[in-house]
């Protein structure tokens, strides 16, 4: 899904950064947008950040350590204040919300872990405050017996009208890894079902999350991506009341 010729020399002045939060999937992520025939920056410069069109927030792993390396980055303020759109991908997205819920365990991201409602309730709970652009909480993913992370394939249940969405249907597959994640509310965009319906994406404004992992979901993954990146700015940025 190379841009043609024309379309990628209209888009050649276009600043993409992806932000280093100091977490792993920053490759997979640049990858995935080379691929698809845009220049793009990994960069923790807070002045290339806040001067780019587009901000890509990947992350895997503990939303307490990503904050603390984004803390210790002085990054904090400067990604809330962003006004340009934002894609923000699994814990890339759910570092956008106002806090997240952790449980004592850190997953592994590339094994499967089983957890029981007798190691949830035993673990210690902890919150973690997050950047807060998108007014909505982490908490551990209710999965009803299922095991634990949630991990690979599922279909979209529900889909908004976003532009990110464009030409992507109700029933598509994306790939998912994570045990933590956000409640259906009014900044949910798609939902997913495993044990329970969750938010496979939220949004508010200039901030977009995909809970599941675009740079590893095929044709339409990189679907998403590229309306991301190809469409114009006041597209992307929603008003509330358009959501």
């Amino acid at each position: 899904m190379v841009l043609n010729n024309n379309l990628a020399e209209s888009l050649s002045n276009d600043k993409i950064v992806i932000v280093d939060t100091g977490c792993a999937n920053i490759s997979s992520v640049k990858f995935a947008i080379q691929r698809l025939g845009f220049t793009v920056t990994v960069t923790d410069n807070i002045s290339l950040i806040q001067h780019a069109d587009k901000v890509i927030f990947p992350g895997v792993g503990s939303a307490k350590h990503a904050m603390k390396n984004i803390i210790a980055k002085g990054l904090m303020e400067t990604l809330q204040a962003l006004k340009q759109p934002v894609l923000g991908f699994c814990l890339g997205m759910q570092l956008m919300t106002k806090s997240s819920t952790e449980i004592g365990i850190e997953f592994s991201t590339e094994v499967e872990i089983e957890l029981s409602a007798e190691g949830n309730k035993n673990s210690s709970i902890e919150i973690i405050p997050c950047l807060g652009m998108i007014p909505t909480e982490i908490h551990p993913l209710n999965a009803n017996g299922n095991r634990l992370p949630h991990m690979g394939w599922n279909t979209l249940t529900t889909i908004s009208e976003h532009p990110i969405f464009s030409d992507i249907n109700i029933g598509d597959y994306f790939y998912f890894v994570h045990s933590f994640a956000a409640p259906i509310s009014e900044f949910t965009i798609a939902s997913c079902q495993y044990g329970t319906e969750f938010s496979a994406a939220i949004a508010k404004s200039n901030f977009i999350g995909c809970q599941f992992h675009p740079e590893r979901s095929g044709e339409l993954g990189s679907k998403i991506i590229k309306n991301f990146l190809t469409l114009p700015a006041e597209q992307l940025i929603i008003k509330d009341a358009q959501l």
